[in-house]
């Protein structure tokens, strides 16, 4: 870094050199949706400070028409369209935007796809809030003024032209407002209804008599809600005013003529549904829509009752709500910057039923206990009396199809349909027979002797390349023992059947296998156990089989009731575990823990399989070895997953069960598709799919229930994904890459307090954000986020490989590996691949250590602050260089971790106590000594605003050798050398960043609660001498640091050193400042307002030559592109 002299810095802040001009835009802006209004086709969005056209067209492949920021400095909080007896020309509209103190009237023409907006009249500000606005009729083609509820429950004439208040007129209820509703077309019949600050609705009229002090007095006042008001609407044509609150209720009152409300004004309904405040609510001719800080959107009826309830959004609550009636639409936007629309029109249940099927009949035998879909039509249940009856949906009509005393009291059922047609069922009975029969035909059947004990389960399973007309049967008995069987069923010849090969499954209790299905190659089997533990066994490859057709051995074939075996040394019925048994070429154990595997597949070259520990997981196969990649929890409380649905759209939709309800859920916008009370999982089910309809059938209190839907389940449409439902803590740039488009996408990552993080994409050309995936593995607030700069590598095919950490609260840790390449494909133009290294938690490694009862225990609730990756010898991993992971911890330590790859194991190798406080901020560097050799330091900042500079050279070296010698457990060291300590900040040290000069030198920059910044500039040297200026004789001296005092009226919470000598910082004053480097001064660049609030973390990456990219999060995120 180049840094000027004194002179010419002195000369600079009395301006006598001006500063190169520098300029600051914002690219992108994600901020908490806060106004909706419907205007023709089109939907227009507050989002910050920024005006958004959607189209409502149906197929629009691009919803966004136009983006504009149109309010300065405030927040959208009303969008008001200035309604006009004929329609304007070239579909021209005029809405008057308002929030806070700020009001700006805009026409906007609205033509085929394109939207193009002009001022009408220039931005105003006003000297208080604004909470409503109502359009007044005028003499000419366009009204020149408005009403404007003010925030002091006032009324003001403003005229639009002439940019000033003509008259104000004040209520003699003396408050502040919460909300407020102005009706009325004329300034003379405008009346307000009024939110106040004391739970009352109070109405009155801007041209009733005032008193003495020019107040007016109210018409009425209207109690009962039980906290502040926060939105009310009226309805006219029915003389209903509803009221949304604080005390999660919405009330309606009958006030008749609002010139001349009744007194008292009666409460016609209190509807309760919401779990916490109601942000708004809509009066329907038909319907009451209501949203709420729960995220939820209810659809009520004039009975208080909800005929829907709309959830999806991510976080703590919706922020506005617009209704097209004519569409039967509903748009929600969220605090989560999404946008989404939910139809309600048709709330009739047409093309659904729920069907009780009334079995228990003197023509039919037993009770029902296995039932199984055959198709979308068709059903087939198995009684305790060894019956099996299908039932016709369409004619609604039961049939016998066989019945088998040997199956009584215990019922095992399995369908499968044949690729060339027909139907096969397999039946299983307490003694070890299975019974195979074709259901066109089940006289056909075959009835084997398999075990000497109960078949456990029963699966069907087509394996690739198979004959059309047959399937694999798998049945597993005790012992662990797997048969396979393939069955053949051709139309004109009988049903045969030849055992293919004897599996065993790895020693547990439950040792039977829950589900099966063949890789793509057909060369593997891919099953799941009760116990959880996936695992995959070798097949017979087509060479295998085209010999054994050639020499007429190596298959067992049965017929009738008649056992051969050749080849395989079985004798039926199996005894306990089979002496041949194959064991898997690759096991998992334990995978989805002791609740057992529900279901495998196979889609897009990955392995997936659900569990009922809530989690399904994405897998893949390397070198015949089963790798995890992934493991993935839809939503809170699904704890019992069932299997998984690939929609043609790219999406995942899950099946499971939520609590006693069967569920449909769609991962991507994150709603319950279908939810049927069904009792819950521990019963007999079956579900199928074909095109739009879907059909689910279960076993309730004795008796079968089917559910049918002819019509495709109508989600919700996205106007705008979401980010996260809580608060952005950090973020983190994995890199940029070159799209197939040849249009450069800039990745990074943001971490939350919803315990998400998101890897998202940038598109610099379209200025438009996507999220590439999501990962919840956390169990509490993400808080910092570190890449492996060291470990990006750019190959020439454009792609990314980079290993990411993330951290937070419940002392969690977690690292993966993401890949990134081009992909023409995806709408963002980059595919995300995500695999899972390594986790550690401090509550684990307690649970493992020996002699702990001696020990004081870690604390549970520590978080980690901060996170950094040092780069260690790459002597050790083949990989690459080790992976060393500082972290700040709340608890007062700093703690140094160990990654190991190969392993998947991070090490917690030393820690250090020293600043006996909370520990906000850790960064690491490796100086170059004079003899050629390496020393790492290590800086931390606490609360008390000292930096502690740490030698770490000797606890890395240790570690190294630890890993040389493959010791199982590294014992825990001390962090190293403290060097010596600097007295920066009064207070807490909320930021800070390291980064190295030109002529070898480090600055060290830092930000504090008390707004300023200090800039320390450190000397690495081992081979100088020691002097005063040398502390400890370790080579590291200050060579001189200086502080910029109130560089900001809150606290700094992100500093960044841009190259060569600049300095960018953000803090929660929503200012991002950029700085110029002296000798031992920071002078004033530029400085702009971002429009996120509470600002938390500062990111910066270099686009061209003395221009950058930053990201500001917060409540939101800001890109913004500086340029020098």
């Amino acid at each position: 870094m180049s840094l000027l002299p004194c002179v010419r810095e002195e000369e600079r802040a009395r301006g006598l050199i001006p500063h190169p001009p520098a300029t600051m835009e914002t690219e992108l802006l994600l901020t908490p949706i806060t106004a909706l209004e419907i205007v023709g086709d089109h939907l227009v969005a507050g989002e910050g400070p920024n005006i958004a056209v959607y189209s409502l067209e149906p197929g629009t492949i691009r919803s966004l028409k136009c983006c504009k920021p149109v309010l300065r400095n405030y927040n959208i909080h009303g969008i008001k369209e200035q309604q006009k007896p004929t329609p304007g020309v070239g579909g021209a509209t005029t809405l008057a935007i308002f929030g806070g103190k700020g009001l700006v009237i805009v026409e906007f023409s609205l033509q085929d796809s394109t939207v193009t907006s002009v001022e009408l009249f220039p931005f105003c500000e006003l000297h208080d809030w604004i909470w409503d606005l109502q359009w007044l009729e005028g003499s000419g083609e366009i009204p020149s003024c408005v009403a404007l509820a003010l925030g002091h429950n006032s009324v003001a004439l403003y005229d639009c032209v002439g940019q000033k208040i003509l008259r104000e007129v004040h209520c003699q209820e003396k408050c502040i407002l919460y909300s407020a509703h102005l009706v009325g077309s004329e300034w003379d019949s405008v009346v307000l209804v009024a939110g106040t600050v004391f739970n009352q609705l109070v109405i009155w009229g801007v041209a009733d008599s005032a008193d003495d002090a020019g107040r007016i007095k109210p018409r009425s006042r209207i109690g009962g809600h039980q906290g502040v008001i926060f939105s009310i609407c009226y309805l006219e044509s029915k003389s209903i005013l509803a009221s949304a609150s604080d005390d999660r209720s919405l009330r309606l009152w009958g006030v008749s003529d609002l010139q001349a409300p009744p007194d008292p004004v009666p409460c016609l309904l209190v509807c309760y549904g919401h779990l916490s405040r109601v942000w708004s609510v809509q009066l329907l001719n038909n319907y009451i829509v209501s949203v709420g800080e729960d995220s939820a959107c209810l659809v009520w009826n004039y009975q208080g009752e909800i005929v829907q309830s709309f959830k999806g959004h991510k976080g703590r609550g919706l922020r506005a709500v617009a209704v097209h009636e004519a569409r039967g639409c509903v748009f929600t936007g969220g605090a989560d910057s999404g946008i989404r629309c939910w139809h309600f029109k048709g709330l009739t249940t047409d093309g659904r039923s729920l069907l009780q099927l009334n079995f228990l009949s003197p023509q039919r035998k037993g009770s029902p206990r296995a039932v199984k879909l055959v198709d979308a039509r068709r059903l087939l249940v198995m009684t305790d009396a060894g019956a099996v009856y299908s039932y016709d949906l369409t004619s609604k009509a039961w049939a016998l199809i066989l019945e088998d005393s040997a199956y009584r009291s215990y019922s095992l059922l399995e369908v499968s349909e044949l690729a060339g047609g027909g139907i096969l069922c397999a039946m299983g009975s307490i003694s070890g027979q299975v019974k195979i029969f074709p259901l066109l035909n089940p006289a056909q059947g075959k009835d084997l002797n398999l075990f000497e004990g109960k078949v456990h389960s029963l699966s069907w399973s087509s394996r690739p390349g198979q004959d059309l007309s047959a399937c694999s049967l798998f049945a597993s008995g005790s012992g662990g023992v797997l048969l396979w069987l393939e069955v053949s069923c051709h139309p004109l010849d009988a049903l045969t059947v030849v055992v293919k090969q004897c599996f065993l499954l790895p020693p547990c209790k439950q040792r039977w296998h829950t589900c099966t299905t063949y890789l793509p190659s057909g060369e593997f089997l891919l099953c799941g156990d009760r116990r959880g533990s996936l695992m995959l066994f070798g097949c017979r490859t087509p060479l295998d089989l085209e010999q054994d057709k050639t020499s007429g051995r190596g298959n067992v074939g049965i017929s009738g009731s008649a056992m051969v075996c050749n080849g395989l040394g079985l004798d039926f019925p199996i005894r306990g575990e089979a002496p041949h048994g194959k064991g898997p070429v690759s096991l998992i154990f334990g995978l989805h823990r002791k609740t057992g595997v529900t279901s495998v597949a196979c889609h897009g070259g990955f392995i997936y399989s659900t569990g009922r520990d809530g989690c399904y997981r994405q897998l893949q196969v390397l070198g015949e070895q089963l790798q995890v990649l992934r493991k993935q929890k839809p939503c809170k409380g699904l704890e019992w997953l069932e299997g998984l649905h690939f929609s043609s759209d790219g999406s995942v939709w899950v099946l499971g069960f939520h609590a006693a309800h069967f569920v449909l859920w769609h991962t991507n916008t994150g709603e319950a598709l279908l939810s049927i009370p069904c009792g819950g999982g521990h019963r007999s089910w079956s579900y199928t799919r074909r095109l739009s309809a879907e059909t689910f059938a279960y076993i309730k209190s004795g008796d079968v229930v089917v559910y049918q839907s002819t019509e495709a389940p109508r989600g919700q449409r996205v106007l705008k994904e979401s980010l996260h439902g809580r608060e952005l803590t950090c973020v983190c740039h994995i890199g940029t890459l070159k799209t197939s488009r040849q249009e450069a996408v800039s990745i990074f990552a943001t971490g939350s307090e919803d315990n998400v993080v998101n890897i998202v994409a940038f598109g610099v050309q379209f200025q438009a954000l996507t999220q590439l995936t999501a990962i919840g593995d956390h169990i509490s607030s993400v808080r910092a986020l570190a890449i492996v700069e060291s470990c990006t590598v750019q190959q020439e095919s454009g792609s990314i490989s980079s290993l990411l950490f993330s951290a937070g609260g419940r002392a969690q840790i977690e690292c993966y590996r993401l890949q990134l390449s081009p992909d023409h494909g995806s709408s963002s133009g980059v595919l995300c691949q995500l695999i899972h290294l390594a986790s550690h938690r401090l509550d684990e490694q307690w649970d493992r250590m020996k002699n702990r009862h001696k020990l004081i225990k870690m604390d549970p609730e520590t978080r980690y602050m901060s996170i950094t990756v040092l780069a260690g010898p790459e002597v050790a991993e083949p990989s690459g260089p080790l992976l060393f992971l500082a972290a700040a911890c709340s608890d007062g330590s700093i703690r140094l971790f160990l990654l190991l790859e190969r392993a998947q194991k991070l090490w917690l190798v030393a820690e250090s106590f020293h600043h006996q406080r909370c520990v906000l901020k850790v960064q690491v560097f490796t100086g170059n000594t004079a003899d050629g050799g390496r020393r790492h330091f290590l800086v931390s900042a606490a609360t008390d605003g000292c930096l502690a500079f740490w030698d770490i050279t000797a606890t890395i070296d240790c570690a190294q050798e630890a890993v040389k010698a493959e010791v199982r457990e590294i014992k825990l060291q001390a962090l190293g050398t403290l060097v010596f300590t600097i007295q920066a900040h009064s207070c807490g040290v909320n930021s800070l960043h390291v980064q190295e000069t030109a002529s070898g030198h480090f600055l060290v920059a830092s930000g504090s609660d008390d707004g300023s910044i200090h800039i320390c500039v450190i000397e690495v040297n081992a081979g100088s001498i020691v002097s005063q200026q040398t502390i400890g004789g370790h080579g590291i001296h200050v060579l001189r640091n200086f502080s910029r005092h109130c560089a900001h009226a809150a606290q700094v919470t992100g500093v960044r050193l841009l190259h060569p000598d600049y300095l960018l910082s953000v803090s929660v004053d929503q200012r991002l400042t950029l700085w110029r480097l002296g000798e031992d001064s920071l002078s004033f660049v530029c400085s702009k307002f971002c429009h996120v609030a509470d600002a938390a973390a500062l990111e910066c990456w270099n686009s061209e030559q003395r221009s950058w990219y930053s990201v500001v999060c917060g409540q939101g995120m800001e890109v913004l592109r500086c340029k020098v």
